[in-house]
């Protein structure tokens, strides 16, 4: 499962409904994926957020080296946010769902895909 900046901002604030996630998570042994854009969207002061560190640790985190096919994704669908076009991208790519505080905006870049749909999945 992919993770979007939304779910990373509640393990930071330690929410007790992303807790219960992780928890889940673990015990059905789902893989837990993110990216460095969304990193970046929400890293601010390692030292003031050793939760979110600690939790980066345990997944994995998914660098930004497709850039020609995120750009093509953004034309297609007519939209502009590089990070969530990357997340499409990623979840195309590894066949993965995508759990995100962000569904519509997302559904304009799934809606531009030709051909796989990854599935969003709304947080919290």
């Amino acid at each position: 499962m992919i993770l979007d900046a939304g779910f990373l901002i509640s393990v930071d604030r330690g929410e007790r409904a992303a807790q219960e996630f992780l928890t889940a998570a673990l015990i059905h042994e789902t893989a837990l994926t993110t990216t460095h854009p969304v990193v970046a969207q929400v890293w601010r002061d390692g030292a003031r957020q050793a939760r979110l560190a600690r939790f980066l640790q345990s997944v994995i985190v998914v660098a930004f080296d497709d850039g020609p096919e995120v750009g093509n994704l953004l034309a297609r669908s007519g939209t502009s946010d590089v990070v969530d076009a990357h997340l499409v991208v990623v979840a195309v790519r590894r066949s993965e769902a995508i759990l995100t505080g962000d569904v519509h905006d997302l559904e304009s870049l799934t809606a531009a895909l030709p051909d796989h749909h990854p599935r969003l999945l709304s947080w919290p």
